[in-house]
């Protein structure tokens, strides 16, 4: 049976839903003083590691929360400077924003890696900026798992049965780290990583 994330595959060249045989967690939105820190602790509880899309701004407001989640070994990722959704926003400015990411998460740790991960926020971005992206040797990160940690009427017990029902090898499960997921995400990170432990599965960034 053929879902929508497969035909979303074909839709959106140059970006990736799945990949390997492990599940990935990763965190859009960050880093906030209020949730990443808590973050961090739960994953060093169950000893795994994940992906952070960081917004550059944020990275600006609060580079000691930024410095906590590279010292504790996790994997960074792109996410623009101000959260630009691709549909609305011109070609070079878009591009310019990405660089600017870039710039902040570099100036406030020297040590770091550019990284190569990009999540297009919202999910929306224009051909033509994947395609630049792509050449600049961007790996566009999307899911197949968004756990609709951000959305208010989704309760946590509904985004832990979603996950019980889609992971499969390979799965990208999409969290945030913001204040908007706070109370609901937390509730479900810990029971998520347990389950998918107990069911055998690899959990790791990107």
């Amino acid at each position: 049976m053929v879902k929508l994330r497969d035909i979303w595959q074909c839709l959106y060249p140059y970006g990736v839903f799945r990949t390997g045989k492990a599940v990935y967690l990763t965190f859009d939105d960050g880093p906030i003083p209020e949730v990443t820190p808590k973050v961090l602790a739960i994953l060093a509880k169950y000893n795994v590691k994940a992906t952070f899309f960081m917004v550059g701004e944020n990275i600006d407001k609060h580079p000691e929360v930024f410095r906590q989640v590279v010292e504790a070994g996790h994997q960074l990722g792109n996410h623009t400077y101000n959260h630009l959704k691709g549909w609305k926003t011109p070609f070079d400015e878009y591009m310019s924003n990405v660089a600017r990411c870039n710039k902040a998460l570099f100036e406030h740790h020297p040590s770091v890696f550019i990284p190569t991960l990009f999540r297009p926020p919202y999910g929306k971005a224009t051909l033509r900026q994947r395609i630049a992206l792509h050449r600049k040797g961007y790996k566009i990160i999307y899911w197949d798992i968004l756990t609709r940690d951000y959305d208010a009427s989704v309760t946590p017990e509904q985004m832990l049965r979603l996950i019980q029902r889609e992971t499969r090898p390979g799965s990208i499960i999409n969290f945030h780290d913001s204040l908007k997921s706070n109370e609901r995400m937390l509730e479900v990170l810990p029971k998520a990583i347990e389950w998918l432990q107990k069911e055998g599965y690899e959990i790791r960034g990107l």
